[in-house]
């Protein structure tokens, strides 16, 4: 259900019409359908086939220069519309991001609203690259996705600092107490090396222990490899490494994650593997295998270890 080939292309197409968008002053209107067909299984437990949507959205997006220099911006992404049935959620859509801010290059970018993470976007690498992205493992952070203030700096250098407050109110609630999670980020490019650290507050969720995250990415060309590890007191940690390699119009992907969990024996670790063919500059198809191991009851079925799913999915996006 990740799109991070969708959200890349949709960057590039929003880049390259920069100049066209501010002499109209229109928006740009984006969007794409995802169907895949899986088959999942738990050894001792459920299995079966199921053709879904994988997260189609919809969105508009658009800038203007708000004096020399500043430039104020806008997002709206609708998704939820579950294109492989349509008597399913009609008129139903749901907000996936909406957010405005300003940016410029003497202070970076301040935006306010629905948007995926600081600490998301700077750890978190394996679980939003792939499709399907039903198995892996993501960090123990639980500060969400809407509500959020956030900023990046411009590059100092190659070092970008970013930080992130989620406001949480009280007064729609009289059972939710207010709180405020925050995050803290850098980021650090050096020719083809990438460092990432970031660190997630998670208050509010009754522990208020952080979540810790590092990430080192290397790129080589057609090759890009990744480690990175996420932990967090009392609740788990994360181990991953992750290796793209692209070949003309296909795309390979591996990656291997470890998941330990603090205060039982259980620990469980997975493979994910994908082929990824673009047939065009609108269309891909792609195909991803999950294999899971661990401790007996890690996958909810007492005395059995294993689950796997294979998907074979497409999508078309403009």
């Amino acid at each position: 259900m990740k799109k991070t080939l969708i959200a890349s292309a949709i960057a590039a197409a929003t880049i390259s019409g920069t100049a066209l968008a501010q002499e109209s002053n229109m928006p740009k209107v984006y969007g794409n359908i995802q169907y895949v067909a899986y088959h999942a299984d738990v050894a001792g437990g459920a299995n079966g086939l199921e053709h879904a949507d994988n997260g189609s959205t919809l969105g508009v997006l658009h800038d203007h220069e708000i004096a020399p220099g500043i430039t104020g911006f806008f997002k709206l992404e609708l998704d939820g519309f579950n294109a492989d049935d349509k008597s399913y959620g009609r008129g139903q859509a749901r907000l996936d991001e909406a957010y405005i801010g300003v940016k410029g290059d003497s202070f970076g970018q301040i935006w306010v609203g629905s948007d995926d993470s600081t600490y998301e976007r700077s750890i978190d690498k394996i679980s939003n690259f792939y499709e399907f992205a039903a198995y892996n493992f993501g960090g123990g952070y639980t500060t969400g996705e809407g509500d959020l203030i956030q900023y990046a700096s411009p590059s100092f250098g190659g070092l970008v600092v970013g930080a992130a407050v989620q406001v949480n109110g009280d007064l729609d609630s009289q059972t939710t107490k207010k709180s405020y999670p925050y995050q803290l980020a850098a980021t650090y490019s050096l020719d083809a090396l990438e460092l990432a650290v970031a660190m997630d507050s998670n208050e509010g969720d009754g522990s208020n222990e952080n979540t810790y995250g590092v990430r080192a990415t290397y790129n080589m060309g057609s090759l890009s490899l990744t480690g990175q590890y996420q932990t967090r007191k009392d609740a788990r940690d994360n181990y991953g490494v992750h290796a793209v390699y692209a070949l003309g119009a296909n795309q390979f992907a591996f990656s291997y994650e470890i998941e330990e969990i603090d205060g039982s024996d259980l620990s469980r670790d997975n493979i994910t593997v994908q082929a990824l063919h673009n047939l065009s500059d609108h269309m891909y198809v792609y195909v991803e295998g999950y294999l899971g191991n661990g401790d007996d009851g890690a996958y909810g079925v007492a005395n059995e270890s294993e689950r796997s799913a294979l998907a074979v999915g497409g999508t078309y996006y403009f």
